[in-house]
């Protein structure tokens, strides 16, 4: 314990003290247990000191049981307090939702977003403020996304004197008075509820009586009658379902008995199919950006984590492109709980993202209804995991295979029904709609977008199952030459690799082949891979032959792309590859290549003005020249090029430099100085303009050998297990022509 939870826990105690005593007031003034003798001011004091101990030990008991965070034990050690690690929750504004879209509707508003996220952006609205202005709430929302958190943390905050809505009807008065005022929390699970009836005055009698209360039955009739309970009703989805139909009318006709108080309710999205009629509905939004932040830096809030910065370090990590797909996972609460604890263990996200996702997958299917003590559905008697998977894999691969991310029930239904009749081990008793509830409802990995309409609750899931879909059935040959160039299948590629283990490089070669195939019949194209290796083979650079081979190509791009009248995709397609290529990582080698580009900017706009059209002002092109010189000479330092003409450059640019026409020259000058400009950059490269103009067709074939290579790159690092000598024997052939 630390030095302030006394404090804490009496400021507790007083802001709930304020409510429960005036209710002891009435009982003892009724007749109650004690009545004639607690006139005495003795017999008062104890008895009133007797109330205020059990009120302590009814906000200790709240915080044992529904206070503190302790998921997945594997990696758990310790709970954390709810409070320290609370993050926001966010309402989506209902109005936005796309009820009857359809699924080309709803793939085509995917693709105009432009993120990986399946929820729509729309207006979003804090959750504890939204819930102190509801006398009746129900909140929605899938496995994981934080609804018991959402609870507990509100039965907090009346523990603190926060103010909710209640509903007053004045004698005589038309419309319901709403005033606000605090609430005695009380948090009940309503997965407990085994039997066919629901007596929650005892159950919440109960709660009071074993923090010793005194009279515990009638104070909870009293004080659900004069309206003094915020009542935290968790988990509908998680009633048997047998009695789920008896549990809501139960629940119903007690909310319209004692609608003095406060209902908070929680149920899963997909199980809630009956809404009840006093409560508003609402849904728990996916975390933002700013929530994951938020949650990331009160996670990593101890003194050494402070010390050593780690919630900025990994909150940077997940900013990074190639961690997209973690990052999506991030924002379902439970999943980022996850992903803070696999960094606090090792500081860095895995390489290998396959074996990251799998836990991630097996936690929504297993872990998490265990860990919650689900009595599942009959369903799940002979539907296990493994199956459940194998099915999974199958719909994601498929459904990926068509471009597709949305897909009616209907379709999903007759998949499974088809998965079923064909698998051996799934037994006879199964049926589409039943198993589609099940999924949706126990883990929420296949999720109702819109009516009938549905996706995967995760593109990150969708594809770790399509992966391991082309593992299991051997698509290996079928993924590199179909879907290599597809940007959209990137992240299927790099799983795959992870899965395959030692086999993964059978996928690298693949890849690689394939990307050789793009340089048949274009000549100019092998030409310039030839060159870039011939001006770099031997250095004695510290980067790799394909990294110096990449770095070649990238300012040759460069230069063209920058010289050239014409602008294209392709072309533009193809520095940013090479650009990318192995040496991303390098901020100075990056800055090189944005100075060539620069540098060529001047040439293009010396050419310019003989036609008489605008170009850089002469002082702007100084400065380029002057970057372009300094950057051309720590190329030279970083010994990337292997001629001596290239070892000149810096110093032919400087005198370049210094002979720049003034800006009134005619246009006879410029054009022998844009002359002079390019044939020192052909002359230090070894190249000419003929050997690098390129058709729209070429630049393509370029575009895509560079992106396979690169590819090829990030798959080797997202691999498990593979050959060290196999691999050195593929890294000698990158980018290089046979």
């Amino acid at each position: 314990m630390t030095g302030f939870e006394p404090i804490i826990a009496a400021a507790a105690t007083s802001a709930i003290s304020g409510i429960a005593l005036p209710v002891f007031e009435k009982l003892w003034n009724a007749g109650g247990k004690g009545a004639g003798q607690i006139r005495k001011s003795q017999q008062y004091a104890e008895e009133r000191g007797r109330v205020l101990q059990a009120l302590q030990g009814y906000h200790r008991k709240y915080i044992d049981r529904h206070g503190q965070i302790k998921i997945m034990p594997g990696l758990m050690k310790e709970p954390v307090p709810l409070s320290s690690i609370y993050t926001a929750v966010k309402f989506l504004d209902e109005r936005s939702r796309h009820y009857f879209a359809t699924p080309e509707e709803l793939e085509q508003l995917y693709r105009e977003q432009g993120k990986r996220s399946f929820q729509a952006a729309s207006k979003r609205h804090d959750g504890i403020s939204v819930a102190k202005e509801k006398q009746y709430l129900m909140v929605l929302g899938g496995p994981g996304i934080g609804k018991s958190t959402f609870l507990r943390k509100l039965g907090l905050e009346a523990f603190q004197g926060r103010k909710f809505t209640r509903t007053e009807r004045k004698e005589g008065e038309a419309n319901p008075e709403k005033i606000k005022r605090p609430l005695i929390p009380v948090f009940i699970e309503l997965k407990t509820f085994r039997g066919k009836n629901i007596d929650l005055v005892s159950i919440i009698a109960e709660e009071f009586a074993i923090c010793g209360f005194p009279d515990a039955e009638e104070f909870t009739r009293l004080s659900l009658e004069q309206g003094k309970l915020l009542l935290l009703l968790d988990g509908l989805d998680e009633v048997p379902t047998r009695n789920i139909n008896r549990a809501i009318q139960q629940i119903e006709d007690f909310a319209t008995k004692y609608n003095r108080n406060t209902f908070v309710a929680s149920c899963r999205t997909a199980a809630y199919r009956s809404s009840f009629r006093q409560f508003s509905d609402v849904t728990i939004a996916d975390f933002d950006d700013e929530q994951i932040k938020q949650f990331i830096h009160r996670w990593f809030n101890s003194e050494l984590d402070q010390q050593a910065d780690t919630a900025n370090q990994y909150w940077q990590l997940l900013q990074k492109p190639e961690s997209n797909s973690a990052k999506e996972l991030a924002q379902t609460p439970l999943l980022l709980t996850f992903l803070c604890l696999v960094y606090d263990r090792k500081q860095m996200l895995p390489n290998q993202r396959s074996t990251l996702y799998e836990n991630a997958l097996d936690l929504l299917l297993s872990e998490w209804s265990a860990q919650k003590r689900l009595k599942l559905d009959p369903i799940y008697q002979g539907f296990h995991p493994k199956l459940e998977k194998d099915l999974l894999s199958e719909i994601a691969y498929t459904s990926f295979e068509e471009d597709r991310l949305f897909f009616s029930k209907a379709d999903i239904i007759d998949r499974i029904a088809i998965y079923l009749a064909d698998t051996l081990d799934a037994p006879e008793y199964l049926d589409g709609p039943a198993v589609l509830q099940a999924i949706e409802i126990q883990q929420g990995i296949l999720v109702e977008r819109a009516t009938d309409t549905y996706s995967f609750s995760h593109l990150t899931l969708q594809e770790y199952l399509t992966a391991l879909y082309i593992n299991k059935k051997s698509l290996i040959q079928t993924l590199v030459s179909q879907h290599l160039l597809d940007k959209r299948w990137r992240e299927v590629f790099l799983l795959v690799t992870g899965l395959l283990g030692r086999e993964g490089t059978f996928l690298l070669e693949a890849i690689d082949q394939q990307a050789r195939t793009y340089l048949d019949d274009q000549p100019k194209v092998r030409y310039l891979v030839q060159w870039a290796g011939r001006v770099t083979q031997g250095s004695l650079s510290k980067y790799e032959n394909s990294e110096r081979v990449a770095i070649a190509i990238a300012i040759a791009i460069a230069i063209v792309s920058a010289i050239a009248s014409a602008r294209d995709i392709a072309r533009d397609n193809a520095i940013a590859i090479a650009s990318d290529s192995a040496i991303a990582s390098d901020s100075d080698i990056t800055s090189a290549i944005k100075s060539t580009i620069e540098i060529n900017r001047v040439i293009a706009s010396a050419s310019a003005r003989v036609r008489g059209n605008s170009f850089v002002i002469a002082s702007d092109s100084a400065s380029a020249i002057k970057s372009a010189s300094i950057n051309a000479q720590y190329l030279n330092t970083l010994k990337i090029f292997n001629t001596s003409a290239f070892k000149e450059l810096p110093k032919q640019l400087q005198a370049l430099k210094e002979k720049m026409p003034d800006l009134s020259a005619p246009s006879d000058k410029w054009r022998s100085y844009a002359y002079k400009l390019k044939a020192t950059w052909w002359n230090a490269l070894g190249l000419t303009n003929e050997k690098l103009s390129l058709s729209e067709d070429e630049w393509q074939s370029l575009a895509d050998y560079l992106y396979a290579n690169e590819l090829l790159l990030s798959c080797q690092k997202s691999s498990i297990g593979i050959s060290r000598k196999a691999w050195e024997t593929l890294k000698a052939r990158l980018l290089t022509i046979d």
